[in-house]
């Protein structure tokens, strides 16, 4: 009954977390680290509410979430009589984790039969050009710049944006988008897009996702000025957003119009990093969260 009380707790701890988390102010100065702190709050609440639920169900085992469950699949007694509330936990906690499991492996076909539809069209609507070596030109005179991510990734333009951006613009952009395939921000975000399915009615998944769409998107803004002038990013940003630029296809990561200006603020100017005491106690925070439902799975307390 601890066990489950205790993941119950940090279940609601994470959930009042992520709620608080959502108007942090100091995610867009260490983008990276924020994002990892999301992962860790994302599967330590998963594992977390599943497990309080599972937790009370096995509790006529006396043992933990994992002992109790390998117990119950091999058929054996438990030391104590089961009643009709413990059978109800345990439907409610593996629907609950089947669930979160199918959700995450259908939003991860789904994006995958995406890119595989999105590249067959770009061999017939789109060319090489020797301006641009190495990226695909959408026969498109909207702007538009994303990416097609995965083991075969690609970089896309539109002829409209050729036609909007400066040459230093262009590489600018191109740099951004590179940032996004060689970090795999579409795994990153994969998970939320997941939990929003799932959770479409929940507020604080919808500011989840959305905050971590935009810190991969400042992420990204981080790695593209090692390559090219902040400045040269943020006037590429204030085109597309004026331009009104083409929406990124489904699965494929790109410029998008939203919080520009805060993209932009930040690349012109930059507010001072995070204290390195900060950093760390942030990573452990992350550490802490990420071992203490796994931990809370195996131990009985």
């Amino acid at each position: 009954m601890i066990t489950a009380a205790a993941l119950a707790a940090l279940a609601t701890a994470c959930a009042v977390g992520s709620w608080r988390f959502t108007t942090a102010g100091w995610t867009s100065r260490a983008p990276r680290l924020a994002i990892i702190l999301w992962q860790s709050l994302g599967v330590c609440w998963g594992l977390a509410t599943t497990g309080a639920m599972l937790a009370f169900a096995v509790q006529p085992y006396d043992d933990g979430v994992l002992p109790g469950l390998i117990a119950f699949a091999r058929g054996e007694t438990p030391a104590q009589e089961w009643d009709a509330l413990h059978v109800l936990a345990l439907i409610a906690g593996l629907t609950a984790l089947a669930v979160l499991v199918a959700v995450l492996l259908t939003a991860g076909v789904q994006a995958l039969r995406a890119r595989r539809r999105h590249r067959m069209l770009l061999a017939l609507i789109s060319h090489d050009d020797p301006g641009v070596p190495g990226v695909r030109v959408l026969a498109h005179p909207s702007a538009a710049a994303y990416c097609v991510p995965g083991l075969r990734s690609q970089v896309v333009v539109s002829e409209g944006a050729l036609k909007l951006l400066s040459e230093d613009e262009l590489a600018a952009v191109l740099a951004h988008e590179a940032a996004h395939v060689r970090e795999r921000h579409d795994l990153v975000l994969l998970p939320f897009a997941a939990l929003r399915r799932a959770l479409p009615w929940s507020k604080v998944v919808a500011d989840a996702q959305a905050q971590v769409e935009l810190l991969v998107e400042m992420a990204a803004d981080d790695r593209a000025r090692r390559y090219c002038s902040p400045r040269r990013l943020a006037t590429a940003l204030l085109r597309f957003g004026t331009a009104g630029a083409m929406p990124t296809p489904h699965g494929m990561l790109g410029v998008h119009v939203h919080n520009v200006m805060a993209r932009v603020d930040r690349l012109i100017k930059p507010a001072p990093e995070l204290a390195t005491s900060v950093r760390y106690g942030f990573i452990a925070l992350s550490v802490t969260l990420i071992t203490a439902a796994p931990f809370l799975w195996v131990i009985q307390l």
